[in-house]
């Protein structure tokens, strides 16, 4: 980057800086890869089938993961279209739209979900260890309590928690070329277990059972649909996490055309894949187990068999579960919390404030609550980072058409310090984007005490990431185009400023 004359150590680091030629080494089968790694996971399994409890037919459920998942593919590319081109990751991909200081603020948001999605996905391979653990040696449920009751944690439990946790950490220590190798090793190896495993399911219940052939429960298309589209933004959320921070990962790419193809061939088609086999396996429980319907593939897997089958089973879990954390919870959480403070906290060290988290919000707790998973948790958090998204898309192509300066984002006092480093035009834009869905976010969690709320607050919620995403797309665009803002200077066209590295990786 030029000298400008300013401190640039307050706002970079290695980890936070734009990428050199010899760092770009991910072509189109790494961004398939680790869209398998990431999308084969316990919660996408169970995505489903949480649908057709919610009383869809198993292929109103599947249709509705595979929908969401083409819709959240769109905001996905337009947002790694930055890092590929520039080399940067996400937090400085915001400090164009949020400011160089502001920038710590949809960082903070995210990384603070991440954390929430650390310590579920740390939790539920933990429980794939100690199934593992229970296969090998029974008297691991028998080990005296060493843990306080209030925390509602056996020994064995706590073993397999805190061994998958460290397992976390090694992956964490090394840094992103180790999560592309991991992907790669487990992307394969995932796919064969879950064809595995409809296999076994098709074999030993003749077929896959009475739940892919039974109806839904509404009783008219006014039905489905009061469950459809908050199923659907739900869906949309399941990723909306990834479709902020994925310049962490395509900054790392060769082309712009490696990043687009791998990711558009893996992310919808392996979603619904996976889907399917959680359904399709589970409609064969019943016909298995004496009428039991099993929805959790931990659970499931644990009895398929001997001994041997799952000591084998747990271990795909814990693959399966390792890979999609690392890349999903991991990789932006280190970079945003390092955005916080670049000279004091590089990528280990926001990955391990990520672990501690991980730990201190005791994930056993919060997925053992009741009718959360998809009200309160996915749609929850996408009405904060459906109008993130739209901040940064509006700004990126609609205002900006593409060209950023780098040696700008990097400096304060330049092209993205607005109002001493903050943006007032994307903090408004982002707090009054939220505001629509507040109400029936309040309602949701707690009904009794908010039951003054009215239906259609609640309706609107249920819409919260594309009511976020809109509304804060044109607040952001009408408040930047009002005469007079000051800093009008950040507009103007990267090549305008000799900004060198501008376009280097359009094409490379």
């Amino acid at each position: 980057m030029e000298s400008s004359g300013q401190d640039h150590g307050a706002l970079t680091n290695p980890d936070l800086a734009p990428t050199t030629p010899a760092q770009r080494t991910w072509g189109r089968w790494h961004f398939a890869s680790l869209w398998v790694g990431m999308a084969v996971c316990i919660p996408t399994y169970m995505l489903a089938s949480s649908l057709i409890e919610a009383g869809m037919s198993a292929w109103q459920a599947i249709g509705t993961v595979a929908l969401g998942n083409v819709i959240v593919l769109i905001p996905m590319l337009l947002n790694a279209h930055a890092g590929a081109r520039y080399g940067i990751p996400f937090p400085v991909f915001a400090r164009a739209s949020f400011g160089v200081l502001g920038a710590n603020v949809p960082a903070l948001l995210r990384a603070l979900v991440a954390c929430g999605w650390f310590g579920i996905q740390t939790w539920l391979g933990g429980s794939a260890l100690h199934q593992l653990g229970r296969a090998l040696w029974s008297g691991i449920d028998t080990l005296p309590a060493v843990l306080p009751d209030s925390l509602g944690l056996s020994t064995g439990q706590a073993l397999g928690f805190g061994l998958f946790w460290l397992i976390n950490v090694y992956f964490i220590w090394n840094g992103t070329e180790a999560i592309k190798w991991l992907e790669l090793l487990a992307a394969p190896f995932l796919i064969v277990v879950g064809l595995l495993l409809l296999l076994w399911a098709w074999n030993g219940a003749g077929g896959f059972g009475p739940i892919l052939s039974q109806p839904s429960r509404f009783a008219n298309n006014r039905e489905f649909l009061a469950v459809f589209f908050p199923s659907l933004t739900a869906m949309v959320g399941f990723w909306a996490t990834l479709s902020l921070n994925i310049p962490d990962f395509t900054r790392f790419a060769r082309s712009q055309k490696d990043q687009m193809i791998g990711q558009s061939i893996a992310l919808p088609t392996i979603m619904t894949l996976f889907a399917f086999i959680g359904v399709a396996v589970t409609s064969a429980t019943p016909i298995l187990f004496n009428g039991e319907t099993i929805w959790d593939p931990v659970v499931l897997l644990g009895r398929v068999g001997g001994p041997l089958v799952t000591v084998l089973a747990m271990l795909a879990l814990s693959v399966a579960t390792l890979s999609t954390n690392i890349a999903a919870n991991v990789v932006s959480p280190a970079n945003d919390f390092s955005n916080l403070a670049p000279r004091r906290i590089g990528y280990r060290a926001g990955g391990m404030i990520t672990a501690v988290l991980g730990i201190l919000i005791m994930p056993w707790k919060l997925v053992a609550l009741p009718d959360a998973y998809i009200f309160k948790w996915l749609i929850g958090y996408s009405a904060l980072l459906g109008p993130i998204g739209g901040i940064l898309i509006a700004d990126y192509f609609l205002l900006r058409k593409r060209e950023l300066d780098l040696d700008g984002l990097y400096r304060r006092g330049g092209p993205y310090e607005y109002a001493r480093g903050f943006n007032p035009a994307a903090l408004v834009a982002l707090i009054i984007a939220v505001l629509p869905s507040a109400p029936g976010f309040l309602r949701e969690i707690a009904p009794a005490r908010f039951s003054a709320i009215s239906a259609p607050w609640t309706d609107l919620y249920h819409y919260a990431w594309f009511v976020g995403f809109g509304v804060a797309a044109v607040v952001y665009l009408v408040l930047m185009r009002l005469p007079g803002r000051s800093g009008g200077n950040e507009l103007r066209p990267a090549h305008s400023r000799g900004g060198s590295a501008g376009k280097r990786s359009d094409t490379h």
